[in-house]
């Protein structure tokens, strides 16, 4: 249970600085090193498969539109955090104000609602494609899937709003305060408010429920049916290949609501605010570099066109 602190005299506007991860120097330059080189991965690997997608019209179908967009989620979400997480890492804790934090945990929220949503819908394209294949092209079309993506980003929107909202009214202690964090995240700043947080901790768990476990609830029901379906094909080829079309979203799936699910639904009394800094860890960088990886390892098409592309390159480059 969070204990209500006292409201300090301020001598000035509220702002956060984040706990260093090391106040060894050359701790600090590895950890810089090896966090700007996964962030760069993470750049190009996505980049890639929006690259991919956009110029071949093979992949112009629902499944490859929601991974385009997948894909430009996990760039926009990675670098809301990542470059400040690098500038505070080497050297002097850097501060951040008030109106930035909050900034931060919108755009944060928004993006990690609309990656977990996103994932939903995905899940009920493979339903469409694999019980009902004859009505896919019928079902499936272009504006209902332009549809579901805004349906998406506009729910994340409200809830993120509401959450951030509910948290940026309250009383902070102190003029500056540290976040045992490296971005800030409602609960590490929860913390710190000098007010009950009883009805925010609320919030923050109905959002957590409607962003978290309602889509993946959906997600469970679709991959129910589409077993049974996949169950009912005669061949094992074919079985093979309906099996293959979800196996690299099942992955995506798995690392993304098990990993946010430690961190957000679990009971405040037993989490430890290093293990949920350690989790955050890999759905900030684990998780938008496994992606691209994931789908492009273990979707024939995807790779098909990405050999293509880099014959392409190869071939026009020696011209």
């Amino acid at each position: 249970m969070l204990a209500w602190k006292p409201v300090l005299n301020q001598t000035g506007p509220t702002e956060f600085v984040f706990r260093l991860f090391t106040a060894v120097p050359e701790f600090q330059v590895l950890l810089f090193l090896l966090f700007l080189l996964l962030y760069l991965m993470i750049l190009c690997g996505n980049t890639a498969i929006i690259s991919v997608v956009c110029t071949h019209s093979s992949l112009h179908t629902p499944m490859y539109f929601f991974l385009c967009n997948l894909s430009l989620l996990e760039i926009c979400y990675t670098t809301v955090v990542v470059p400040l997480m690098l500038s505070n890492i080497l050297g002097a804790q850097k501060p951040i104000s008030l109106a930035g934090c909050g900034a931060q945990m919108f755009f944060f929220a928004t993006l990690g609602s609309i990656d977990c949503f996103l994932l939903a819908v995905m899940a009920y394209d493979r339903y469409v494609a694999i019980c009902h294949p004859l009505h896919y092209t019928f079902i499936m079309t272009q504006k209902l899937c332009i549809q579901m993506v805004v349906g998406s980003v506009g729910l994340s929107i409200v809830l993120s709003l509401l959450l951030s909202a509910s948290v940026f009214t309250l009383p902070f202690c102190g003029h500056r305060q540290e976040i045992n964090h490296f971005l800030c995240d409602v609960a590490p700043v929860l913390r710190l408010a000098c007010a009950d947080t009883h009805v925010h901790q609320g919030i923050l768990y109905l959002v957590s429920f409607l962003v978290l476990t309602v889509p993946f609830l959906l997600i469970c029901v679709s991959y129910v049916f589409i077993t049974r379906a996949i169950l009912r094909i005669r061949s094992a080829q074919g079985r093979s290949r309906a099996f293959s079309t979800c196996s690299s979203h099942l992955t995506v799936v798995l690392l993304q609501y098990g990993c946010c699910s430690l961190v957000y639904l679990r009971p405040r009394s037993s989490t430890s605010e290093d293990e949920d800094r350690k989790i955050a860890l890999v759905y900030t960088f684990i998780t938008p570099l496994l992606n691209p990886l994931i789908y492009t390892l273990r979707n024939k098409d995807v790779k098909g066109a990405l050999k293509r592309a880099i014959v392409s390159k190869a071939a026009s480059g020696t011209d």
